[in-house]
């Protein structure tokens, strides 16, 4: 069975794409993605876990000589997955790397060869992330092809993903390089909560070049907030949640926590034929 990726002719336009149109999710969503595995894991015990793979995938990516556009639609395309399906359907573990070998292709920067990326994979595992992960890497080519069909399926091939680099770099023409490089980090970090999912991208990178001007205390850029038509309290709405994943993640004691964390998150089973067991994953409401 071939699917077809939805090519979109405005996809340079955020308010006609599949990501407005289908991908921004109420705030109650995310909430409810959150606690659907709650027998076995608290919220911020998820919040915990997207912060650790957000860091797995940048380094995976940043191994690999991505662009940092390719490494963030990775990020967005597994926090999607995991924001409507339970940690049991799929390894992170697996699909951390297959996220990574989709968004490659989409972001048109040439497909990783997929042994390549699980050598990689496997040597990051055993070279920075050995206290979350002790086994080896088992997972081979056909296990990371059938996982991105599953990703397919659940995204309904909606693979354009609008981030706020573009917007940024725009907004911080008269802002200077100093607000800009600030500001293009707290974007990065952004990646580790859930702003992308329920904000559009625009508004992320206001929030992020406020955050930096108030941090630089840049007269200028504060002024220049003050002439502008969009609403300031939408601004710091987003800020107030990039301040609140700063404040998680500060106490976040990641080789400590995260084994734990690990141990009691629900796991998929690996049938013995080598397929993926008990996938069935789920897609947003009215995307059909």
């Amino acid at each position: 069975l071939l699917y077809t990726i939805k090519f979109e002719p405005m996809a340079g336009n955020f308010w006609k794409s599949s990501h407005y149109g289908q991908w921004i999710l109420p705030e109650e969503r995310v909430l409810e993605g959150y606690e659907r595995d709650s027998k076995s894991l608290s919220v911020e015990d998820v919040k915990k876990l997207h912060i650790f793979f957000a860091n797995f995938i940048q380094a995976l990516g940043e191994t690999n000589k991505l662009r940092q556009q390719v490494i963030a639609t990775a990020t967005v395309y597994f926090k999607r997955f995991y924001v409507l399906n339970s940690f049991k359907s799929i390894d992170p573990f697996l699909m951390a790397p297959t996220c990574i070998f989709l968004a490659s292709k989409v972001e048109e920067c040439g497909s990783i060869p997929i042994q390549r990326l699980i050598t990689v994979c496997s040597s990051l595992i055993k070279s920075k992330f050995s206290f979350a992960m002790t086994n080896e890497f088992l997972y081979r080519p056909q296990h990371i092809l059938e996982c991105e069909f599953y990703l397919l399926e659940m995204m309904d091939c909606c693979l354009i993903v609008h981030q706020p680099y573009r917007p940024l770099t725009l907004y911080a023409e008269s802002l200077g390089p100093e607000v800009l490089n600030t500001a293009w980090h707290i974007v990065n970090d952004s990646l580790r909560c859930d702003v992308i999912l329920t904000n559009p991208p625009h508004l992320i990178a206001l929030s992020a070049l406020h955050m930096s001007s108030v941090i630089h205390n840049n007269e200028h850029a504060m002024l220049w907030f003050s002439d502008l038509s969009i609403s300031i309290e939408k601004i710091t709405q987003v800020s107030q949640c990039l301040v609140q994943l700063y404040e998680l993640w500060r106490g976040f004691e990641e080789k400590k926590e995260i084994p734990q964390i690990l141990f009691r998150m629900p796991r998929p089973r690996v049938s013995h034929s080598g397929s993926l067991s008990g996938s069935r994953c789920s897609t947003p409401s009215g995307m059909r």
